[in-house]
């Protein structure tokens, strides 16, 4: 397995963030094919209760590499990658990694 995590800086407007993330961005993610699990995470805090370094994070897990790339480079990958600068004020920042090794 393989995991495309991207972690989302704190918004400059979290309400504007909110809104566009679940009515715009999250619909255009769904329309991605080829993952089979989506993990969504708003942080709260640290463990020591302070102001998390992120603002949100989200998960796709694929069966492989190459599942992942075609799927980023699909019609529906590259509007949802292209999306972020629309509303991602607080940066986001891509990582791939392997699950379970």
């Amino acid at each position: 397995m393989i995991k495309l995590t991207v972690l989302y800086g704190h918004p400059t407007d979290i309400i504007a963030f909110e809104e566009y993330y679940a009515n715009t961005h999250l619909p255009k993610a769904a329309k991605m094919k080829g993952h089979t699990k989506l993990e969504l995470t708003k942080f709260i805090s640290t463990p020591e209760g302070s102001k998390p370094d992120y603002h949100r994070m989200a998960e796709f897990w694929f069966s492989d590499p190459e599942t992942m790339q075609s799927t980023m480079e699909s019609t529906e990958g590259k509007a949802t990658a292209s999306d972020l600068a629309n509303f991602a004020t607080g940066g986001a920042t891509l990582l791939v990694g392997t699950v379970g090794k």
